[in-house]
């Protein structure tokens, strides 16, 4: 389209605004404005014709304790729940992350080892069915297959590991790597028995970390050996090849040297689809962006962030919120193209969580166990994953001032989305739109909007 007919476009289309301002007490409130000429003082300008990537989708983490807390709520709040998340009124999620045995937000440490069998291509998951394959599949009766799930283990079992049990470290056994990724398989295979779409897996949560929880350490050459001679073999031999491959899964401030360390590998390369990262050692937008920048064909995908309370338990909820909308803005733009949030559901004291190692989530368990609160975490996400589709593309926006953070995106149907985000305690006057055409807006203090066009 030319310049003429797309400032036609725009000025013949109605403009949405929708806007979250805890202060006022405004959560998500939509508003039409007519497109009217803007200038270039204050101007926030996407480039919908520079197509970066794709987006997969948004998401959050169904761990034992997320199960374990929704099966305590009375069946009127289980349905509430389920529409919070997967519902077109709620956050409309359609990807989601679980672990293969437990993880630190599970009840205690536990494999799927079958009783009195210690054969890694038959498993049982008796424990897997207590808590949160039926959380999983409650989501399916809202999502159907548009639900595609993506599998990370914490620990393989603790006769495989060199120190003999599931937490605080040690590594995969040599003499284990065949049989640890014949398991991870035969895993896979009994959940899409199940009916679930397993799209994605990741080698090993957090790989670089001893954790007193369940942890397992790869170094980057550990990590290449395995899955270019183990796991992508295994999954192969068990008619998974569909199954996509990420390294990595932690913290952004290394992603690009793992990346680099790894994907050098050729024969592991073709077996890789993406990289997957976390947030808790900060921003580091700039080593992400210089990852998609080497390896343009490789997805990287935001698996885990929350806000621990071991460090931010004092921040008050709009701190909590403007975290992730930040992060996020920063990740989009600087090549993510999918979110998973972590745990789904959490009690009120942040777990349960086997370590101790308790956090915040976007939507809690009242201290009486018989509802649920949203927190203004979850309604920030939700600017995001209400408007922006899968099959989106990121596209460049510029701004005229750092304040008004800002990420930008084309959806299939041509739509515009602009995110923008005021963590500054004044007001910012904005100015959206192209070819001289969009909308003027001012930005309250600590607040986010969404503008559709």
């Amino acid at each position: 389209m030319n310049r003429e007919g797309e400032q036609k476009r725009i000025r013949d289309t109605s403009i949405k605004v929708i806007t979250t301002d805890y202060a006022k007490g405004i959560f998500w409130k939509e508003e039409e404005h007519p497109a009217v000429s803007i200038g270039c003082m204050s101007l926030v300008k996407p480039y919908p014709e520079r197509k970066r990537q794709q987006m997969k989708g948004f998401g959050g983490a169904f761990t034992e304790a997320a199960g374990y807390c929704y099966s305590k709520l009375p069946e009127e709040k289980k349905q509430e729940f389920l529409q919070a998340y997967f519902g077109r009124e709620g956050l409309r999620y359609e990807v989601g992350r679980t672990h293969i045995n437990s993880c630190d937000f599970a009840l205690e440490n536990y494999d799927a080892w079958a009783e009195g069998e210690r054969n890694p291509a038959h498993l049982d998951l008796t424990r897997a069915n207590r808590y949160v394959l039926p959380l999983i599949k409650d989501a399916m009766k809202l999502c159907g297959d548009r639900l595609e799930l993506l599998l990370s283990p914490w620990s393989p079992p603790a006769e495989m590991k060199t120190n003999g049990e599931m937490n605080h470290g040690g590594r995969l056994k040599p003499e284990c790597r065949r049989d640890w990724a014949i398991y991870i398989a035969a895993y896979i295979g009994k959940l899409r028995e199940e009916g679930l779409k397993i799209r994605y897996l990741t080698v090993q949560n957090e790989p670089e970390a001893v954790q007193t929880w369940d942890s397992c350490v790869y170094h980057a050459q550990e990590e290449t050996a395995f899955l270019r001679d183990y796991l992508s073999p295994a999954l192969e031999e068990a008619g998974l090849s569909d199954v996509k491959i990420l390294i990595w899964d932690h913290n952004k401030e290394i992603i690009f040297d793992r990346a680099l360390e790894i994907l050098s590998d050729p024969r592991a390369e073709k077996q890789i689809y993406g990289i997957a990262m976390h947030w808790y050692t900060g921003d580091h937008f700039q080593g992400v962006a210089l990852t998609k920048e080497t390896f343009p064909d490789k997805e990287i995908f935001f698996t885990e962030g929350c806000v621990e309370y071991s460090r931010f338990e004092d921040s008050d909820e709009t701190a909590k919120a403007e975290m992730y909308a930040h992060d996020m803005i920063g990740n989009f733009t600087s090549g993510v193209s999918a979110f998973f949030d972590w745990n789904l559901l959490l009690d009120a004291e942040g777990g349960p969580n086997h370590a101790g190692n308790f956090c915040a989530a976007p939507v809690m368990v009242t201290p009486d166990g018989q509802d649920f609160e949203k927190r203004l975490s979850y309604y920030y996400i939700g600017h995001f994953s209400r408007y922006i589709e899968k099959g989106a593309y990121a596209v460049p926006v510029t701004a005229y001032s750092a304040y008004a953070e800002t990420a930008a995106f084309v959806n299939p149907s041509g739509q515009r989305v602009v995110v923008l985000l005021n963590r500054q305690d004044r007001e910012i006057p904005v100015e959206i739109g192209e070819q001289g055409t969009g909308v003027g807006l001012v930005l309250a203090p600590h607040t986010v909007t969404t503008v559709l066009y």
